[in-house]
């Protein structure tokens, strides 16, 4: 069985190869997956989930990975994200390798949302916001960069100033023309592509204020109670999701449902049925896209499936 760290992970899987890895995966059909979400039995934010996925006649992923909000207060910061991604033999069951959870969830997510950028943000995009100063957010400017060549240049908002201007200086070292965002409103309002990266429970994106032509990618609010962009960003925008199977799960499609600002009929399309060609994407110019990143086994799958494959 094959070991990798956090370094090899990140090593082994350049934006390009992961997202188009994650496009070819996305031809064939969706794993059996499925989520089991423990809290903290002491009452505090803390949560641990366990992610299973099959796919047919394949290999089995596990993810098992603890989300602890509260990481980004200790000395030194941790990852609010760590784990493990093991992957087994379909066959067998044997175990093929193990890799670092942190690694590989900031992976596959930003691949996720790079490779929803590719397909539906306008092919002159320059401008990207990025909503969130976390350990996810280089991984988003560095993988949409990849996805979408025309984007020039990255802002990056926080509530807390201090740690996007960390941010910043991280992308600046790569040479990535960055800066920090000191005015939300009037970044989302000059951003061509809008990716949030929170774990807001409030409303962050105003919808009244996006230009047309923008695309938004929504990635933090993975419980019903997480909220990135208002009632107005959904109802604009043509929705899109990375997958059906569960996008009933997370806070701004589920609330924006429930205040019947949209109905579940809003959602267009998946990555699938986009990649596979039953629907079609964004078909104007002036079109507003919205992408919500989900997340899931499946994922976690195609990017363990990706990672073996560069053992030769």
């Amino acid at each position: 069985m094959h070991v990798f760290d956090a370094a090899a992970v990140h090593a082994a899987l350049p934006w390009p190869f992961l997202i188009e890895a994650l496009r070819k995966a996305h031809l064939g059909p969706m794993p059996a997956s499925d989520v089991v979400v423990q809290s903290d039995p002491a009452g505090g934010e803390a949560q641990f989930v366990t992610l299973p996925g099959w796919a047919p006649g394949g290999p089995i992923v596990v993810k098992m990975v603890g989300v602890f909000p509260q990481n980004a207060t200790l000395q030194p910061p941790q990852p609010a994200v760590q784990g493990l991604v093991a992957l087994f033999d379909g066959t067998t069951g044997g175990p093929l390798l193990a890799a670092d959870g942190a690694a590989m969830t900031a992976r596959k997510t930003a691949a996720d949302s790079a490779l929803g950028a590719a397909i539906l943000a306008r092919e002159d995009a320059e401008t990207l916001l990025i909503v969130g100063a976390g350990a996810l957010a280089p991984h988003f400017a560095g993988a949409h960069l990849a996805a979408c060549p025309s984007l020039r240049r990255v802002t990056v908002w926080n509530r807390t100033a201090a740690r996007a201007e960390a941010v910043v200086k991280q992308l600046r070292d790569q040479d990535i023309d960055a800066s920090v965002s000191r005015d939300l409103d009037a970044s989302v309002a000059g951003a061509d592509v809008v990716s949030c990266v929170t774990m807001s429970d409030t409303a962050l994106v105003k919808g009244a204020i996006l230009r047309p032509g923008t695309h938004l990618d929504l990635v933090g609010a993975y419980l019903p109670t997480l909220r990135e962009a208002d009632d107005a960003a959904l109802a604009r925008g043509t929705i899109f999701v990375d997958s059906r199977n569960n996008m009933q799960g997370g806070g701004d499609l589920s609330q924006a449902v429930a205040s019947g600002a949209i109905t579940w009929d809003a959602v267009k399309a998946d990555l699938f049925e986009l990649i596979q060609g039953k629907s079609s994407g964004r078909t104007s110019s002036d079109q507003i896209t919205v992408f919500k990143n989900n997340g899931g086994a499946h994922l976690d799958l195609f990017t363990a499936s990706a990672l073996s494959q560069t053992l030769g």
